[in-house]
């Protein structure tokens, strides 16, 4: 019986010591984990969870900044369409209105032919007309182009014939329609009869 009882006892040690090693395990896991690594490990852990919401932040306020851009630039495209067309609509009606008075001065012209049979007259009221026509458009920047007696150049003149002229080969002769600029700029080709 003293033998059972020495592996009770044996049994009971072994007992105690598998227990006091799970203690001592226990113990070592816990201050494993409240050790400076793991607790640095959790910090770690944490600021990455803070970087990442950073990196959200960050994000959703690069949306909203490419959103407002996006809507910015196209209330400035149609902005400036809607000036540009206004812009156009105004240059003509700039244009229309300083040829008012010419029409007007037409008009009183035009009375003037039926009411009178002065020749003369009607000549002198035609031609302040037509000068007052071509004074509103040159100050609009309309010019006339020069092109009798000047060689012939395809990017200024439009050939309609030829006439074999020997003396006066590759040169404007006449011209059928003149030519104009507007502003330094071709705004119709001379028509013009050219020698050969």
């Amino acid at each position: 019986m003293s033998e059972h009882t020495f592996d009770n006892d044996s049994t009971m040690n072994d007992n105690n010591d598998s227990m006091a090693d799970g203690n001592g395990n226990e113990e070592a896991l816990a201050r494993e984990l409240n050790s400076d690594e793991s607790i640095a490990n959790n910090s770690d852990f944490e600021a990455e969870m803070n970087a990442e919401e950073q990196l959200r932040a960050e994000l959703d306020e690069s949306k909203d900044k490419y959103l407002r851009l996006v809507a910015e630039f196209d209330n400035f495209r149609r902005r400036t369409a809607k000036e540009r067309i206004e812009m156009i609509e105004l240059a003509g009606k700039d244009v229309i209105k300083s040829l008012l008075e010419v029409l007007d001065d037409s008009d009183r012209a035009a009375k003037q032919i039926y009411t009178t049979e002065d020749v003369v007259q009607i000549r002198e009221g035609v031609m302040l007309v037509f000068n007052k026509l071509h004074n509103t458009l040159q100050q609009r920047g309309l010019k006339k182009m020069e092109s009798v007696g000047k060689d012939f150049d395809a990017d200024l003149h439009e050939a309609i014939t030829e006439i074999p002229v020997p003396d006066k080969a590759g040169k404007v002769i006449d011209e059928i329609e003149p030519g104009y600029y507007l502003n330094e700029k071709l705004i119709r080709h001379a028509k013009v009869v050219v020698g050969k």
